[in-house]
């Protein structure tokens, strides 16, 4: 594997390569400060959908990298989709990250549907009372 920064916050990786289905990875972008608890978020350019892939633990310590996929993913004035189904714990500044990026979509006129959510996600935007703001897309999928 590619190796990461020395400093232990992270590391950010531009990617401009084909990918799987005509996706162009744009950015990944991912945090290996704790080890075992590690998360991320990339962003995958389709050709009439960004999707933004997300994975493991979304909290504070991704902030930076949020807001990169949150402002690479709106410059392409395409549907906006957020791939939460391989998050295991999302904390406030996560769901605030959801909720940015529905409201600034929005704004822009750009649909933002969640994809497949896991239940730390649902749970935590049913109790905040705004899940009704986004769409969900279920997606089957199939055991590796």
């Amino acid at each position: 594997a590619d190796e990461m920064s020395s400093s232990g916050v992270g590391s950010e990786r531009s990617i401009r390569e084909r990918a799987k289905g005509g996706a162009v990875l744009v950015q990944e972008l991912e945090r290996s400060d704790t080890g075992a608890g590690t998360g991320g978020i990339r962003l995958l350019e389709e050709r009439d959908a960004s999707v933004v892939d997300m994975w493991g633990e979304i909290d504070v310590a991704l902030r930076s990298e949020a807001s990169a996929a949150l402002a690479n993913a709106l410059e392409r004035d395409v549907p906006v989709v957020i791939d939460t189904s391989k998050v295991t714990f999302m904390d406030s500044t996560g769901i605030a990250f959801l909720v940015q990026f529905y409201t600034i979509g929005s704004e822009e006129g750009l649909s933002v549907t969640l994809r497949n959510p896991p239940t730390v996600v649902t749970d935590v935007l049913e109790m905040l009372g705004v899940i009704e703001i986004f769409g969900t897309e279920h997606h089957e999928v199939s055991p590796a």
